[in-house]
């Protein structure tokens, strides 16, 4: 599998629209369309920014190795975002464990 594979598999395993991710990178969507199918090479920065959107490493994403990011990595981009944004990651847990509660 390439690069441009793994990276569409990524981000339709996490059900991210194209557009999501665009906006993420701020790039046009036609970016990540090109990406995903081969016709635009990753820049390094957008490959840090990939890495960390979808919760894995560069390496993973480069080489097709499962190595998901530390601990550490998950905690310094929840610190990097804004009081609004964090508050809405905790409220999407609590959201999660509550559906993961009535399935059990």
């Amino acid at each position: 599998m390439e690069l441009n594979e793994r990276i569409k598999k990524a981000r339709t395993d996490l059900r991210l629209s194209q557009e999501y991710v665009a906006n993420y990178l701020g790039v046009k969507r036609t970016a990540i369309v090109e990406i995903e199918s081969g016709k635009r090479c990753v820049k390094a920065e957008e490959l840090r920014q990939f890495s960390r959107l979808f919760r894995i490493s560069a390496d993973s994403l480069l080489e097709g190795d499962e190595i998901p990011l530390s601990d550490d990595e998950l905690l310094r981009g929840f610190t990097e975002l804004d009081d609004a944004d964090r508050q809405e990651i905790l409220n999407l847990i609590e959201f999660k464990k509550m559906l993961k509660n009535k399935k059990g």
